[in-house]
């Protein structure tokens, strides 16, 4: 059996980071986005972002960046990936890989089988896709809502090997989602936290045990 790749979003505090790292997180994400209650201002992402340089992946999360912002994140974060959670098209996704040299995962977000039709668009200009609970239209934020999506949604659908499941899991819930989907990468945020943008060491040690037992 493949090693499932898991990736803890949202980390704010180097407890919470070393909490994930300690654990074996293969991914660490760092929101860049003032409206989320796990953004990280650059300063802060950039200590973040060197503490687990070397121990882990970093993945910096963009919504909608425009050039200038763009270019501060990743100077700033230094990331391996940049998580793009935003209306970006393929055609901007492109642009961004090919400008800043790094990988780029692009978020889709589901709600029906429709919004499956946009996976082939981004699966050969991004590095990775994750799939997430489409945000109700009255949600402020694009993720880290703590909704999942209904997963016989994915049921017949053809994606990539290696896309991530994201959406809702929890320590509970991310080992029937694994054998139900059959995903091999998982993404979590608001399943570890105790409070919106509140991080627990303990759930992220449970969400990272349940996803490899």
């Amino acid at each position: 059996m493949a090693t499932i790749a898991i990736k803890i979003c949202g980390l704010s505090t180097a407890a919470t980071l070393d909490a994930a790292l300690e654990a074996g997180a293969d991914l660490v994400g760092f929101v860049h986005f003032p409206k989320s209650p796990r953004h990280v201002d650059l300063e802060t992402g950039r200590a973040l972002s060197a503490r687990a340089k070397g121990r882990t992946e970093r993945v910096v999360l963009l919504v909608d960046p425009d050039d200038a912002a763009l270019a501060a994140a990743v100077a700033a974060l230094d990331p391996e990936w940049i998580q793009l959670h935003g209306h970006e098209t393929p055609e901007r996704v492109a642009a961004i890989r090919a400008v800043t040299g790094r990988r780029v995962m692009k978020a889709v977000g589901v709600a029906t089988s429709a919004d499956l039709d946009a996976v082939p668009l981004y699966t050969g200009v991004a590095d990775r896709i994750l799939l997430d609970a489409k945000a109700p239209p009255e949600a402020l934020l694009p993720g880290g809502n703590g909704h999942a999506f209904d997963w016989n949604l994915l049921d017949g659908a053809v994606l990539p090997a290696d896309y991530m499941l994201s959406g809702g899991l929890t320590p509970g819930t991310v080992a029937a989602a694994l054998a139900r989907t059959g995903a091999r990468a998982v993404d979590v945020s608001s399943g570890v936290e105790t409070r919106p943008g509140e991080k627990s060491p303990d759930r992220i040690a449970a969400f990272i045990a349940a996803a490899r037992g």
